[in-house]
């Protein structure tokens, strides 16, 4: 099984924005003429009717309105709710939900399974192009949702965290704070472990994230994610490559108590 799938958007967003564009000219609305009166900006609008992003409910009730949709256009707001995950990465969160076992290598950010809600929230506000506020918001959620995996204390979970993600304030100092807590907070749990990986020149995890999970009818699976675009495989050469790369990078990582000791000083010294 190999399951690559690029982010590219729902075609609901697509067939509404294409919707959109039909009652306009039909209407003979211009799009900036539109866009001033629902007050957003040109090429938002444009990325709209593209399909880049999804239609808001306030734009579609103003486009209805001013093309004389009759609620032709807001009934389509049923079908464009946020995705609580990127489309890339669902096959991925399915396997994670059902893993006995979960190895998880992150060199720039702490994993989601370990983010602090506010993390989380940070994160995904700077993603570009810009979510919506009902978009995050769905996806803080689902990120949070997905820890609850980890009170199963018959699975495990391994975690080793690249220094420059424990070093990178992400969402101010507080935020960070409370989030280098809560990972000396996990590793107390019997079935969690979270080692640190210092910056030490060259490596095997320079490459990039990367995980390996068990299933329980023990199928080893390996998963990898860039910028746009996410990898889940379990061909047996491919993810024997991973584990042993994984294995590399464990051996270059600290101890559990030295990890405990490294987060807490990155605490105190912030």
């Amino acid at each position: 099984m190999t399951t690559q799938v690029n982010s590219q958007p729902p075609i609901a967003w697509r067939y509404c924005g294409s919707q959109i564009k039909l009652w306009r000219a039909e209407a003979g609305v211009g799009r900036e003429a539109l866009a001033k009166e629902a007050g957003y900006d040109y090429e938002y609008v444009k990325s709209m009717e593209n399909g880049r992003r999804r239609p808001t409910l306030r734009f579609l009730q103003i486009a209805d309105q001013v093309c004389g949709a009759g609620g032709k256009l807001v009934a389509a707001q049923e079908y464009l709710k946020p995705e609580p995950f990127p489309t890339f990465s669902q096959d991925f969160i399915r396997y994670e939900s059902e893993a006995i076992s979960l190895s998880w290598y992150e060199p720039l950010l702490v994993p989601g399974l370990l983010q602090t809600e506010e993390t989380a929230r940070s994160l995904l506000k700077a993603h570009w192009p810009p979510l919506d506020d009902e978009t995050v918001e769905e996806r803080v959620m689902a990120r949070l949702k997905r820890q609850d995996v980890l009170a199963q204390q018959t699975r495990s979970f391994s975690f080793v965290i690249g220094e420059s993600a424990l070093r990178n304030e992400v969402g101010g100092p507080e935020t960070h704070l409370c989030q280098l807590r809560h990972l000396l907070a996990a590793s107390r749990q019997r079935n969690i472990t979270v080692q640190v990986l210092p910056i030490a020149g060259a490596h095997p995890g320079l490459n990039g994230p990367l995980v390996l999970l068990e299933t329980s009818e023990h199928e080893h699976l390996g998963y990898e994610e860039g910028q746009t675009a996410g990898v889940l495989y379990s061909d047996p050469d491919r993810v024997s490559i991973a584990a042993q790369r994984h294995a590399m990078i464990l051996r270059q990582a600290l101890s559990l108590s030295e990890s405990v000791r490294f987060i807490s000083e990155v605490a105190e010294g912030r």
